[in-house]
């Protein structure tokens, strides 16, 4: 046995030989040879040569720092040390592996193998790692998996990874599959030191704060799925132990003997158990229930005289229910595990680990049976437990016929509301529909009439065209009339096609409108020989708009080009689109002179500015008035769009 700071010694035939005095030995090994080994903490590795501990030959090379010694099924020796794992060659040499083969620069104090062969190495920082035909497999921390740090391996012979880290308790691993086991499943600590098979169906694990030992079907059953409890029996000074903090941070640290004898450090000494010999408590304890709350106040308090209680009522408006337990184990009390459920409320057991106290802060009426039971320090159930009638009465408002009455009301205000809604919405749907008709064909016959009127301005073209006959000898007449007639016509064609276009119900579309205010735009810029750009989405969604936004927008945007041209002085414009979820926004720049000298308030009383706003405002929309990036000018419509976003 090696101690800290206390060197190594031999325990044989009740007699006790100290070597190594005053060193630190962390780890003892024997071969199968019958050859000892003995790590220590920053003197090297030692051996047993001629009835002696020496320095181990060869070992010059391997760190002075030994946390962990193992021989693996082949009789290679490891050794894990702060600078990685280690190898003794057939030369009695050490060679380090180390990045070159795929392992890590990290801590290693944890080693074992399997039945396959291969070699489990635990490490700090950098997780689980399985070395197997000379390729590294590495389980670093993950969902699913325990961390960077590993305490202790034990490796079983039917193909089980047990693995205790130092915070995050005991991990499974079995056919690619992780089950973890903490304080949650009944560990008396996250915190691992090492762990053990007796042999006899039990595993044994070694934590900060006692020694516990569970059956290794109980742990495969509950990873399996097939029971939700691991009966874990945990030992203390009661029990013998000379503490109940086990020793943390080296390897090999349990061992069983050839007699069967298990041997446990401590960080106050080693101690050890014959499991033969362990007897478990076979007396279910007795349960009872101490005391039964309502809303806050005892309704029962067991005595020595008080009868058991058998029933509780709680009267309407009373929905709280504590319930406090207790089971009479006078051996292990603090060990006594409990088992509740309140029928007709709660599906399943609830553990009770860590109260005796059940809580139900607001049961609804109904009847109801409230049973616990519970266990002894070696896992033995008294199923029959103790248990307790819980009726809750409702109050008048919860009764049938109270809400048999209101249900109907209900029911019957439910389905007139429907009706009058329906209704109601029917009509109001028809009567739209109707308008929607007179509108449509209202607006085509207009776009008729409207197409017909023009007459006046062509009969006002043919009587100019006369008046180039009558004038034909007098050539300044005859052009001028000529102009007359052009410029008449150029604005007819123009004025008749703003006015079908107005009035066209299949224009009513965000495609309709900013494609004509584009063409709008490029044909007058063109004619004023002003440079300008169009920005505009290379594809517009199919949204549908109303006669009166399109109308209003396309008009304010007319007069805003119109301004440009006639007003700002501007070599350049640029007309934009932008997209917004529910909306979308229409800019005209230009580089002109921008307000010229008026203020933003003045500028706002202009007539066709108040025109501009006043139309956007009609719509529901917004109208901007900034100076723009180049000093002109920048006019913003921004108009919505009433239906789903378009982003």
């Amino acid at each position: 046995m090696g101690a800290n700071s206390g060197g190594l010694a031999l325990w044989k035939t009740n007699t006790l030989t100290r070597f190594l005095d005053s060193l630190s030995v962390w780890s003892v090994v024997v071969d199968r040879r019958g050859q000892l080994w003995a790590g220590t903490l920053g003197a090297g590795l030692f051996s047993w040569q001629q009835g002696a501990v020496t320095r181990a030959p060869g070992a010059e090379t391997l760190h002075p720092v030994i946390l962990a010694l193992h021989e693996d099924r082949q009789g290679q020796l490891w050794a894990g040390t702060p600078a990685g794992l280690f190898a003794r060659q057939g030369d009695g040499t050490w060679r380090r592996l180390g990045p070159a083969e795929g392992f890590p620069e990290r801590p290693v104090q944890a080693l074992a193998s399997d039945a396959s062969g291969a070699l489990w190495v635990g490490t700090q920082g950098a997780g689980l790692i399985r070395w197997s035909g000379g390729r590294v497999t590495a389980f670093g921390q993950a969902e699913g998996r325990p961390g960077d740090d590993v305490s202790s391996l034990l490796a079983d012979g039917e193909g089980t990874l047990w693995v205790g880290t130092p915070g995050q308790g005991l991990w499974r691993l079995k056919e690619g599959h992780w089950t973890c086991f903490t304080r949650r499943e009944g560990l008396v600590s996250n915190q691992i030191g090492y762990l053990l098979d007796d042999g006899a169906g039990h595993l044994w694990i070694g934590s900060s704060l006692g020694l516990a030992r569970a059956p290794l079907q109980a742990l495969h059953d509950f990873a399996e799925g097939r029971t939700n409890f691991i009966p874990f029996r945990t030992y203390g000074r009661p029990d013998g132990l000379p503490t109940r903090e086990c020793t943390l941070g080296s390897q090999p640290g349990a061992l069983r003997a050839r007699n069967g004898t298990l041997w446990f450090p401590t960080i106050k000494g080693l101690a050890s158990v014959q499991p033969s010999r362990l007897q478990p408590n076979p007396i279910p304890p007795p349960v009872v229930i101490e005391e039964v709350r309502v809303d806050g106040q005892p309704r029962f308090e067991s005595g020595p005289r008080t009868p058991a209680i058998s029933e509780v009522v709680l009267s309407g408006g009373q929905e709280r229910l504590d319930v406090a337990y207790t089971s009479l184990n006078l051996a292990a009390p603090e060990r006594a595990r409990f088992r509740y459920r309140l029928e007709n409320h709660e599906d399943e057991w609830v553990e009770g680990v860590n109260t005796r106290v059940a809580r139900y802060p607001k049961l609804p009426p109904g009847r109801y049976r409230f049973h616990v039971t519970a266990c002894n320090e070696d896992g033995v159930w008294n199923e029959s437990g103790a248990s307790l009638d819980v009726l809750v009465k409702p109050v008048f408002w919860r009764t049938h016929w109270f809400l048999g009455s209101v249900g109907a009301g209900l029911l019957a205000l439910i389905v007139g509301s429907v009706h009058y809604v329906s209704t109601q919405r029917l009509q109001r749907q028809l009567e739209r529909m109707r308008q929607l008709e007179a509108i449509e064909k209202e607006r085509a016959r207009i776009a008729r009439d409207i197409h017909d009127q023009l007459g006046a301005s062509l009969t006002q073209i043919s009587l100019l065209g006369e008046m180039v006959e009558g004038d034909s000898h007098e050539p300044a007449e005859v052009q001028a009339h000529g102009r007359q007639i052009t410029q008449t016509a150029r604005e007819t064609h123009r004025a008749l096609d703003e006015i079908v276009w107005t009035v066209n119900p299949s224009n009513d579309t965000l495609e309709g409108l900013v494609n004509y205010v584009c063409k709008y735009a490029q044909e007058y810029f063109t004619v004023a020989g002003l440079r300008y750009r169009l920005e505009v989405p290379p594809s517009l969604p199919q949204v549908s708009i109303t006669p009166e936004l399109r109308h209003n927008v396309f008009l304010a945007a007319k007069e805003a080009v119109t301004n440009v041209v006639r007003h700002a002085q501007a070599s350049a414009a640029w007309v934009r689109l932008h997209l917004e979820p529910r909306a979308f926004v229409l800019e005209i720049e230009d580089n002109g002179r921008g307000l010229a000298g008026m203020d933003t308030e003045r500028a706002r009383t202009r007539h066709g500015l108040k025109n501009m706003r006043k139309r956007l405002e009609d719509v529901g929309g917004q109208f901007e008035m900034t100076t723009g990036r180049e000093g002109g000018l920048l006019i913003r419509l921004k108009a919505p769009l009433n239906q789903h976003p378009i982003l």
